[in-house]
């Protein structure tokens, strides 16, 4: 996703803030190659200057971004709306949003066995995909009902409810969907994944979408914002 994230960002050095970089960094290290001053913030953010390991809900940013990237990590924040309020109340006058997401209710049964048929031979450390097909398997549940209970169980946002609370915040420039699942699946590309939503054989889940913050005019805007 890179390709799609950096062709929305403003021209280097701008300041760039990715929500939930993850234990391995995300963005951040392709972000200060690519000469952006960029930091990242995750409770399991590794250790370093560009690096704040709090959740993002109580980080203090230094100053406004000219964009904030998040990736995978909205549908499982505690309030999303929160979470995005902060992140528009972060971006400077015209700054972009960039979010990659899953929507994990277009996880259905079709697309499930699909990836399920193609899962990679076990190890000692499965995959999350592994995971959810030893779970499933062994709850003995249709798999509408152990999706259901298990995304509940979580606390999932879903995909459709995440996209809604970005357009009450943001001007939306962008919005697609399209494959999600390859990195994790044998012998599978991104475009064979493509290929077979293509032939409706699955259901596309990630979400790509690019918003611009909105203006702020009323005190409804600055409450959604989290400047009020």
């Amino acid at each position: 996703m890179w390709p799609f994230v950096r062709g929305w960002l403003p021209a280097p050095p701008a300041a760039v803030v990715e929500i939930g970089c993850g234990p391995l960094g995300g963005f951040v290290p392709m972000l200060r190659s690519a000469g952006y001053g960029a930091s990242g913030v995750d409770p399991e953010a590794p250790e370093g200057p560009w690096y704040h390991r709090v959740e993002f809900e109580r980080h203090e940013l230094a100053g406004p971004a000219a964009a904030v990237v998040a990736c995978a990590s909205l549908h499982h924040v505690a309030d999303v709306g929160e979470v995005l309020g902060r992140a528009g109340a972060a971006l400077a006058d015209g700054g972009m949003l960039v979010v990659v997401e899953w929507a994990w209710e277009r996880f259905d049964a079709a697309t499930a066995r699909w990836c399920f048929d193609r899962l990679p031979e076990p190890t000692a450390e499965h995959s999350w995909l592994r995971h959810r097909y030893d779970e499933w398997r062994g709850s003995g549940l249709p798999w509408e009902s152990y999706l259901q209970s298990w995304a509940a169980a979580e606390g999932l946002h879903t995909g459709a409810d995440i996209v809604r609370e970005l357009d009450a915040r943001f001007d939306r420039q962008f919005l697609g969907y399209g494959p999600f699942f390859f990195s994790d699946l044998a012998g599978v590309s991104e475009a064979s994944e493509q290929a077979a939503i293509d032939a409706g054989e699955i259901q596309a889940s990630r979400i790509a979408y690019a918003g611009r913050r909105r203006a702020l005019h009323s005190p409804t805007d600055l409450a959604q914002s989290g400047g009020a």
